[in-house]
C-alpha cells in the first residue's frame, strides 16, 4: 500500500497574495535512514570476521567531477507513471573516444539527450556531446555500447533507442563521431523495442559482428510529451503473447563499415523479451557462444557452431534460469580457469515487492531470499504452470568442467533485492573478482541499496556496501524531487492532484540502473560510475591505494590477425602458484558493453611470471620477461 504524505514546505508571494507550494510522497521512506544504519552497524560487526580485505572507502566526488549530466525519464516512468519498461532507464558506456590514454563516459538518457563526458585527468570532465556530435536529442534511447568495427584502433558507438531506429557512430578520432546507420546495413527494417548490444566476433574472421536484443511490443503508436511513445497497460503481460515479442537480431560484419542481418541463416531467430546479452567460449571449440536473457520466461544459451550457426542448448548446461533476468556475467570466481556465470533477476522481486508487507523489511533476511511466488502480481496460475523451470531470484551458476554447471547462489550469497545489472571487478586488488550490483525502482516505491559483493578468496561473497561507504548516499540522500505537477493547470486530472491545487512537488526515491568500474584518477586502483535513475551519476572515488600496497596489471589487448579490441580472448596472469584468468568480453554494466583494460588485481604476488593469451584467431601467445607491476601493459597479437 502506497502512503501519500503530503506536506507545505514554502510560502511565495504571487500576483494575489501568498501561494503555498506544496510537497507529496507517494510512498515515503519514513524511518529509513535509521534502519540503514542499523544494517551498517550490523554490517560493522559482521566485518570483523571477514577474510576479504575490506579497510578502504568509496566516497562520491560528483561535485568535484564537473558532471552535469542527468537522466531523465518519459511521463509514463515519473508524472503519468504507468507499469512499463521505461522504468528499466538507461545505460552506461565507457571507452577511450579520443587516444589520449584516459577513460570517458558516455551516459544513455530517455529525455534531453544522451551526454559523452571527456576524461581530463584526476577525476574531472568536461562535456563534449556537441562535439562528438552523438547526443540523439530527439531519440527516448535504452543503452549504448563502445567497439572497434572497423579495426582502425578507435572505439565507435552504438545506441538502441525504443521504436526510433538504433545508430552506429564512426569515430572520427579526437572525440569526433559521424553517424553511418544509412549505409550500414543497420538501419532497423521495422519499429522495435530494442535494448541491449553485444559486439562478438562469432565467425572468428577478425571482424566484430553485433547482437542486438529486443524487447517486445509494450508501448502503443500514441506519442506523449517529448516524443515518445505511450506504453500499453498491460505492457507486462506482454511475454504471454506471442505475437507481441520481438526477435533479436544478429548482424554479420562484412567489412567497409557494412553490417549483414544473418539470424535466420544462423539459426539465431531469438524471441523472449530480452533486455540483454553476453558471451562465452563455453565448450571451448574456438567459437564465442551466446547467453541472452529474459525479462519474464526463460533465458537462452546459444551454442556457436564453429562459426555456422548457432543451436539452442540450455537444459543441457542451465536446466533452471532467473525468471526475470536483467544483469548477466561471465567470470572466473574461484580461480579455478574456468568461466562462472552470474545472473541478476528484477522481475521476480519488483511485481511482488509492490503489494507484499515486505516491501518495508530492509532486514539482510528478507534481501537476501529468494522471491515467494505467491506474492507477486505476474504470477497468475497459468504463468506459475509456465515457470517450473525458473528460479525466482539471481542465479550463480559455477562451472565445474567437462559443461556442467551447479546453481550456489545461495550458498554463497549472491541474491541482492531489486537488482538491475551488474559490474565485475576486482575492487580490493587481491585477484579476486567482485561485483558491485546496481538496485531500486525509484518513484513509487521505497529505497532500495545498491550492493557490493566483496569475493572472499573464491568461497563466498560477503556484503559490503556499507563497509565501504557505498551505502548509505551521501549525505543519506535516499529521496529527490521527482517532478512537479500544476495541479491548477494541465496536470490537474493527474490522480496525485486530488483536493490540491497549485504547483505540487512530487518526491521520490533515488536508485541507479547501469554503472561501469575502472580506474578514473589513475591511482591503480578502480573506481565507480552509476547512471541514476532521474538523477544525476554518482562517481565514486576508492582510496584502496593510499590504505594499501597494492599490486596490480592492466593489460590493453590489440588484435591484429583477431579482432583489434581483442574481444573472445583469454588471458591468464601466472604469479607463482596462483592463475589469474580474464575472458574479455567487453561487458562492463547493465546492457552496455565498453573498451577497458583488463584488470588484474594480484594480491600479494611482487612478480609476474608469465602471462599467456589466446586469442579469437586461434593464435597463443605467451611472455614471460620484462612486465612491470602496476602498469599498463599494451599486448599486440604476433602475426
Amino acid at each position: 500500500m502506497l502512503l501519500l504524505i503530503v506536506s507545505t514546505i514554502q510560502l511565495s508571494l504571487g500576483a494575489e497574495g501568498p501561494v503555498r507550494k506544496q510537497v507529496i510522497n507517494p510512498y515515503g521512506n519514513t524511518n529509513t535512514l535509521r534502519i540503514l544504519e542499523e544494517n551498517k552497524q550490523k554490517q560493522i560487526q559482521a566485518a570483523k570476521t571477514w577474510k576479504a580485505f575490506h579497510d578502504f572507502q568509496f566516497t562520491d566526488h560528483y561535485e568535484e567531477s564537473g558532471i552535469t549530466f542527468e537522466q531523465r525519464p518519459v511521463d509514463d516512468a515519473s508524472k503519468n507513471y504507468l507499469a512499463v519498461h521505461y522504468d528499466h532507464g538507461n545505460g552506461l558506456a565507457v571507452a577511450d573516444v579520443d587516444a589520449d590514454g584516459r577513460t570517458d563516459l558516455f551516459f544513455v538518457n530517455q529525455l534531453g539527450g544522451n551526454q559523452l563526458w571527456r576524461n581530463l585527468g584526476q577525476g574531472k570532465f568536461e562535456n563534449i556531446t556537441a562535439h562528438a556530435g552523438v547526443g540523439l536529442e530527439d531519440k527516448i534511447c535504452v543503452t549504448a555500447s563502445f567497439a572497434d568495427i572497423d579495426n582502425d584502433g578507435l572505439p565507435d558507438l552504438y545506441v538502441t533507442t525504443v521504436k526510433m531506429g538504433n545508430f552506429l557512430f564512426k569515430n572520427l578520432g579526437n572525440g569526433k563521431f559521424v553517424d553511418v546507420t544509412a549505409d550500414s546495413g543497420l538501419a532497423l527494417p521495422r519499429q522495435l523495442h530494442s535494448s541491449g548490444a553485444v559486439f562478438f566476433d562469432f565467425d572468428n574472421d577478425g571482424l566484430l559482428d553485433l547482437f542486438v536484443t529486443n524487447v517486445g511490443v509494450y508501448t502503443t503508436n500514441t506519442k506523449g510529451r517529448g516524443g515518445f511513445y505511450r506504453g500499453r497497460r498491460d505492457a507486462f503481460s506482454g511475454w504471454l503473447y506471442p505475437l507481441r515479442s520481438e526477435q533479436s537480431i544478429l548482424y554479420k560484419n562484412l567489412g567497409n563499415g557494412k553490417f549483414e542481418d544473418v539470424s535466420k541463416k544462423t539459426g539465431l531467430e531469438h524471441r523472449g523479451w530480452s533486455g540483454d546479452a553476453t558471451f562465452c567460449d563455453l565448450n571451448q571449440d574456438g567459437y564465442p557462444d551466446l547467453y541472452v536473457l529474459s525479462m519474464s520466461g526463460d533465458d537462452k544459451y546459444y551454442e556457436n557452431d564453429h562459426g555456422t550457426r548457432f543451436i539452442e542448448k540450455t537444459a543441457s548446461y542451465f536446466p533452471k534460469t532467473p525468471w526475470g533476468a536483467m544483469g548477466v556475467k561471465f567470470f572466473d570466481f574461484n580461480l579455478d580457469g574456468l568461466m562462472d556465470l552470474y545472473v541478476t533477476d528484477m522481475h521476480s522481486d519488483m511485481t511482488g515487492a509492490q503489494i507484499r508487507d515486505g516491501n518495508n523489511d530492509f532486514s539482510a533476511v528478507f534481501e537476501k531470499q529468494k522471491s515467494d511466488a505467491w506474492c507477486s502480481v505476474e504470477w497468475t496460475p497459468a504463468a506459475l504452470r509456465r515457470a517450473t523451470n525458473n528460479i525466482l531470484g539471481n542465479a550463480f551458476y559455477q562451472n565445474q568442467g567437462n559443461g556442467k554447471y551447479v546453481e550456489i547462489s545461495g550458498k554463497i550469497g549472491a541474491e541482492t533485492y531489486w537488482p538491475w545489472g551488474i559490474s565485475v571487478a576486482d575492487l580490493n586488488a587481491d585477484g579476486y573478482e567482485d561485483v558491485f550490483v546496481t538496485a531500486g525502482m525509484g518513484y513509487p516505491l521505497r529505497y532500495a541499496i545498491n550492493s557490493v559483493l566483496l569475493n572472499e578468496n573464491g568461497a563466498r561473497f560477503v556484503d559490503s556496501e556499507f563497509v565501504l561507504g557505498v551505502e548509505p548516499r551521501k549525505n543519506g540522500r535516499i529521496e529527490k524531487s521527482f517532478f512537479d505537477l500544476d495541479c491548477s493547470g494541465e496536470d490537474k486530472k493527474n490522480p496525485l492532484c486530488r483536493d490540491l491545487s497549485g504547483i505540487v512537488t512530487v518526491i521520490g526515491s533515488t536508485s541507479s540502473r547501469s554503472s561501469a568500474v575502472f580506474d578514473i584518477d589513475d591511482d591503480g586502483d578502480l573506481d565507480i560510475v552509476t547512471n541514476e535513475w532521474n538523477d544525476h551519476p554518482q562517481v565514486l572515488i576508492s582510496n584502496l591505494a593510499e590504505h594499501k600496497k597494492i599490486h596490480f596489471l592492466k593489460i590493453k589487448l590489440v588484435g591484429t590477425t583477431s579482432n583489434r579490441d581483442g574481444l573472445g580472448a583469454t588471458v591468464k596472469v601466472h604469479c607463482g602458484p596462483t592463475t589469474y584468468t580474464r575472458y574479455n568480453d567487453g561487458k562492463s554494466g547493465y546492457l552496455s558493453q565498453s573498451s577497458l583494460p583488463l584488470y588484474f588485481g594480484l594480491g600479494d604476488s611482487d612478480k609476474i611470471d608469465l602471462i599467456e593469451v589466446l586469442w579469437p584467431s586461434g593464435k597463443k601467445q605467451t611472455l614471460s620477461e620484462g612486465v612491470a607491476l602496476n602498469t599498463v601493459l599494451k599486448l599486440t597479437e604476433v602475426r
